[in-house]
């Protein structure tokens, strides 16, 4: 029996999409975050030495890391035929190496990017003495606005493009790079992104959306990110 240990709004809804949409059995461990520090328990160093969700646990297998966990259940349970056969392209087909590039563009890319604004953002709103508020408000600000925020626009306009001429991110079949890319386009979208803009990467992400699998991993994991 498969096991998710599951964080709420975390990088496990990757995980937990895909096992709805595999329709494999499976049992799920939500941890809760920490109410101050919002950093998952220490408790789940139990499970793996890192103590960070997604885990993913097949008999005496532990599996760490959404993107090789993603590849594992597409590798060990990805159906052969219909919808889903396409998971994993093999090497050599049209698919292949933009499914290798966004599953490394989600991590590499685009979450260092969306981890420092939140990070900047909320730094501001720690405790901490009145009069250094206003300097860390202002240098907080000017690392967003200078930094952070070109290289975030930068790569939502790039997904935007490129999704612009294709129904999913590798082509026009569902691979694993879909759900790797899909928390951080919600993280973007919810925190980053202003109304109105990026239309064909918000269309991906109706799609997403409306995949009955979705559906159900969102009504047992819990939102994907918080509100901004």
């Amino acid at each position: 029996m498969l096991t998710l240990h599951h964080l709420e709004t975390s990088r496990s809804q990757r995980v937990l999409w895909l096992l709805e949409e595999l329709g494999v059995p499976y049992e799920m461990v939500t941890w809760q975050r920490d109410a101050r520090t919002r950093l998952a328990p220490a408790a789940l160093k139990q499970v793996h030495p890192m103590g960070k969700a997604p885990i993913l646990a097949d008999g005496d297998v532990v599996v760490a890391e959404s993107g090789a966990i993603l590849e594992y259940l597409a590798q060990r349970h990805g159906p052969r035929s219909g919808e889903l056969a396409g998971l994993l392209p093999a090497a050599g087909d049209a698919d292949w190496l933009p499914c290798r590039y966004w599953m490394h563009f989600a991590e590499g890319s685009l979450m260092n990017w969306l981890v420092m604004q939140l990070v900047f953002t909320v730094i501001p709103t720690r405790p901490m003495p009145f009069f250094v508020r206003p300097i860390a408000r202002a240098l907080c600000g000017q690392v967003r606005s200078s930094l952070v925020e070109p290289n975030v626009h930068e790569a939502l306009a790039l997904m935007d493009a490129e999704l612009a001429g294709c129904t999913w991110f590798a082509g026009e079949r569902l691979t694993v790079a879909d759900f790797q890319m899909s928390f951080a386009v919600e993280a973007a979208l919810t925190r980053v992104a202003a109304p109105g803009t990026l239309p064909h990467l918000r269309a991906w992400r109706d799609r997403v959306a409306a995949r009955p699998a979705w559906q159900r991993a969102i009504a047992k994991g819990g939102p994907v990110v918080m509100g901004a």
